[in-house]
């Protein structure tokens, strides 16, 4: 179609006043555009596809990333999006891994079908059972908002140091009032849950959200009022989770330290010796 277009311009450009051309560029840009969300879009389903597959015939043992390196390294704790196992999360917990961190993961969580209190609970329950400080919350999607939801309203929110949240909808996603399922219909930016949620914004300093340029399940996007916010140039809600650029930013953001005064009143979590 690009080259279609692109003929149909060069043709036009030959017969009609110049003012014409500009507006046919646009369209050809618009068309262009179109053709690589939708190639974004079908790349980004694959992607999910293969990883789901890949998770459950050739799974990952716990145990091999909970080891690490460097005695500095804060622990690591992922979060699964909806429908997914922390497996959907490897790339990301393999290259913090080699970094030194020990990755931990909430079995319980499984594929994530509860709801937001009753994960950031498993969350709240796992932290406590392995006595973990100040630990730094890897999430993805809905995992972003369960991880929000341990830090500001969990019985152990001062265990937690921070948290870097990738394609998480915060704000929700206008698809999700169509949804046939109850558990998609959470997301809706109508949801009294997920407002209750937004409108805390004591946590967001220590928050990172991390998304891509295009993402077709939200298309509102993912940034944060008060956090840091992070804009990459891949397509995707999952194919980030694999992207060079992505693992290097949260790798830099789980490293960061956390300024003292961004705590606003929770007693700072210990950090590792």
């Amino acid at each position: 179609m690009a080259r279609l277009l692109d003929r149909l311009h060069g043709a036009l450009t030959r017969h009609v006043p110049l003012q014409l051309p500009a507006c046919l560029h646009r369209i050809r840009e618009r068309g262009v555009g179109q053709l690589r969300r939708g190639q974004g879009w079908l790349l980004d389903y694959l992607y999910a596809g293969y990883w789901q597959a890949r998770a459950f015939l050739r799974p990952v043992a716990e145990q091999e990333l909970l080891s690490y390196s460097d005695a500095q390294a804060a622990p690591v704790l992922l979060i699964p999006g909806i429908w997914e196992t922390w497996q959907f999360l490897l790339p990301v917990a393999r290259h913090l891994h080699q970094a030194g961190h020990p990755v931990h993961a909430v079995s319980g969580i499984g594929y994530n079908r509860g709801t937001v209190p009753q994960m950031s609970r498993l969350v709240s329950d796992y932290l406590a059972e392995h006595d973990l400080n100040g630990v730094v919350i890897v999430a993805h999607s809905k995992g972003g908002l369960i991880g929000k939801h341990a830090m500001s309203a969990s019985p152990h929110p001062e265990r937690i140091a921070k948290m870097v949240a990738i394609s998480t909808p915060f704000s929700g996603s206008v698809y999700a009032r169509f949804a046939p399922i109850r558990s998609l219909r959470a997301f809706s930016p109508r949801n009294a849950g997920l407002l209750q949620l937004a409108a805390n914004l004591a946590v967001n300093s220590r928050i990172t959200s991390i998304y891509s340029s295009f993402d077709p399940h939200i298309p509102g996007g993912s940034q944060l009022q008060g956090a840091q916010n992070i804009k990459l140039e891949t397509m995707g809600h999952f194919r980030l989770l694999n992207d060079p650029r992505l693992l290097e930013a949260v790798r830099e953001q789980v490293a960061a330290p956390v300024p003292e005064e961004t705590y606003l009143g929770v007693e700072r979590p210990e950090q590792p010796e």
